[in-house]
């Protein structure tokens, strides 16, 4: 990652207004920021999301509240609690996200 041109700047997050992002089923809610060509988010998944794709993009994702469940599309699974994270490179590792309970995330991408 390389960040340039960007001072420094703080971001109320609950300032910015959320966009819907349905899944397979339940929906995710995106608040993001854009720095150049770094996107960060923050990321509520309601009970019940299962993503609608395998995504190749590279994240850092960081979970904050509730459970993240996180499947390669090799078969591997990983469940993200908060405090955890997870990192991935672009066109690495198609995965995908699926909660039960709910989750929060903080995203770099």
């Amino acid at each position: 990652m390389d960040i340039t041109n960007t001072p420094f700047g703080i971001t109320d997050w609950s300032a910015i207004e959320p966009t819907e992002h349905k899944g397979v089923t339940g929906t995710a809610y995106w608040r993001t920021q854009q720095f150049g060509n770094i996107r960060v988010r923050m990321v509520e998944y309601t009970a019940g999301y299962l993503a609608d794709h395998w995504c190749t993009k590279g994240h850092i994702l960081f979970c904050l509240k509730g459970e993240l469940n996180t499947e390669l599309e090799d078969g591997r699974q990983f469940v993200l609690k908060p405090g955890m994270s997870y990192q991935v490179a672009d066109q690495a590792e198609p995965h995908r996200s699926s909660t039960s309970l709910g989750a929060t995330l903080f995203v770099v991408d």
